[in-house]
């Protein structure tokens, strides 16, 4: 099938090359003539594990394309996927719609034949509606369906996620869409995925509470963490104890520093604001919000109380800034609300984290960023780790203890024991678990 993706962002270009990468003939669509000439030379606008090769191999096979001009994508297109950006509004915290709009609009002047539009952004419930609307106003005569199909790709595991999905979630009752929806993911049929078809706001209400429940878990375990930390209990024995219970499972129950990201944060805020527009609140959501954002500023009080209460004019090695391993992606990032109240509080931050300093350094100007973990806790004295990258989980302590000041290790993501630790002669800190 002939496939136009619009945006070229994170959900666009890993579906993008995912479908072609199905046999597909996909063209991805961008304004922005920068990033698409650096995808035309095999430069990937995010670092996203396996990405570079799925794209590279699929270009040389002449299955994936990448264009500014929409025209030429959209009028051949069997489908159209809407993958463009749905920030938080300032103000009010809404999802801001307007690229979604915006696209729309383009479509509906240019699609050619029946054709269907797939939203793969996440948006609000009623979204798909007025999405049909604008196209319906632009195109009075025009032969198409709108869908919902909602992405449920995470960062650093996309690739895996879009080829061997939980599910696959389709909000449509037009039956040629149907039929369009099932012929793109018929690779999928091999692996037995479920296709669950529903009404387009049905699954446009699917996407947000998949991630406000998922935001839920994570909040729970952090706030048992604090109670382990005042009884003397052992978050991770807790999180085990209670996840070996099939009702409750044990995925998104490692306590950590609070959850970020580009999902989490925008799409439960979103969901509480429809939520109360529509007079039904989510107080529960409504908690998790509140909750994680203090979750993520208690982290430096944590940090601070770690090294004695006092931390002007000392220099703390950091491990870690992206908000999760394997990606980029500082959107909402822990490490945003730690370390400028860790600078503000009269510490020198040495950082390093193996992809994301290169966008960190857009929005953390007062710290050095160092080139190993190793520079970045030459001389310092502590170190933070708030990132549980691979790489910092068997870390050479003895060239650490080396290397630092001092002995202070906190360790917001639980990576080693504090047995080992304490072997090690460090003064250790993590999460919801006693200290030796």
């Amino acid at each position: 099938m002939r496939v136009a993706i619009i945006g070229t962002g994170y959900v666009g270009l890993v579906s993008g090359a995912c479908f072609a990468d199905f046999g597909h003939i996909v063209t991805c669509v961008d304004k922005d003539k920068a990033k698409i000439d650096k995808l035309h030379a095999g430069i990937m606008p995010i670092y996203e594990p396996g990405l570079e090769n799925l794209v590279a191999n699929n270009v040389k096979e002449e299955r994936l394309f990448f264009t500014t001009d929409a025209a030429e994508a959209v009028k051949d297109a069997d489908a159209v996927f809407i993958a463009v950006g749905t920030p938080s509004r300032r103000g009010d915290g809404h999802a801001d719609l307007s690229y979604v709009y915006a696209a729309a609009e383009e479509i509906g002047q240019m699609m050619n034949g029946f054709t269907v539009i797939v939203t793969k952004s996440t948006v609000p419930v009623g979204t798909g509606d007025e999405v049909e609307a604008i196209i319906r106003r632009v195109r009075p005569d025009g032969d198409f369906a709108v869908v919902s199909n909602p992405e449920f790709l995470r960062e650093g595991a996309a690739i895996k996620d879009f080829k061997i999905p939980d599910r696959v979630v389709v909000g449509t009752e037009d039956e040629r869409a149907k039929q369009v929806m099932r012929e793109l993911y018929r690779p999928l049929f091999l692996n037995e995925t479920p296709i669950l078809f529903t009404a387009r706001r049905t699954s446009e209400l699917i996407k947000y509470a998949a991630n406000a429940f998922l935001a839920v878990k994570i909040t729970f375990i952090n706030e048992m963490a604090d109670l382990c930390e005042k009884v003397g209990a052992n978050v991770q024995e807790v999180s085990r104890g209670i996840g070996l219970d099939g009702r409750i499972g044990s995925k998104f129950l490692n306590a950590g520093p609070g959850y970020g990201g580009s999902c989490f944060p925008k799409d439960t805020l979103a969901l509480t604001k429809t939520a109360d527009d529509y007079g039904s609140p989510v107080r529960i959501v409504d908690t998790v919000v509140e909750v994680n954002a203090a979750r993520k500023k208690a982290m430096a009080a944590k940090v601070i109380a770690a090294m004695g209460g006092d931390v002007k004019g000392k220099t703390i090695g950091v491990l870690g800034l992206a908000f999760k391993q394997n990606t980029d992606d500082m959107r909402d990032a822990p490490s945003l609300d730690i370390l400028p109240a860790l600078t503000a509080s009269g510490a020198k931050v040495v950082a390093f984290d193996p992809e994301a300093m290169k966008e960190a350094a857009h929005l953390l100007k007062d710290i050095t960023y160092a080139d190993s973990a190793y520079k970045a806790v030459d001389g310092a004295d502590a170190m933070v780790i708030i990132t549980e990258w691979d790489q910092f989980r068997a870390l050479d302590f003895a060239r650490i203890k080396g290397a630092m000041k001092g002995n202070v290790v906190v360790d917001l993501r639980n990576i080693y024991s504090p047995e080992d630790m304490a072997k090690h002669g460090f003064a250790y800190t993590s999460i919801g678990r006693p200290a030796i």
